[in-house]
């Protein structure tokens, strides 16, 4: 089991928190029109990748903020957990 250090509440069980996907994806702009092509490539052409990664993370049952984590895919490991405005 991961613990997870949430950077408002502290150290806690990863049953608390919900993954939110790769932190590093670029998304599209609000209010601006995207090919269907665009939106496809967006939603199911990603990278599964492997080693070190920042991801975002939501404390469900805490603080209900989101974060982001510096994790290693293979090992599990965490390395840094910082706020969703930071950056490393």
């Amino acid at each position: 089991m991961l613990h997870i250090k949430c950077p408002h509440c502290g150290m806690r069980s990863q049953n608390e928190f919900a993954y939110g996907g790769d932190a590093s994806v670029k998304r599209p702009e609000l209010n601006k029109e995207i090919s269907d092509l665009e939106w496809d490539n967006f939603v199911y052409l990603r990278k599964s990748l492997r080693g070190k990664h920042l991801e975002l993370w939501q404390h469900i049952s805490g603080c209900r903020q989101w974060f982001k984590v510096q994790r290693d895919t293979a090992t599990h490991e965490i390395f840094k957990t910082l706020k969703a405005n930071e950056d490393i």
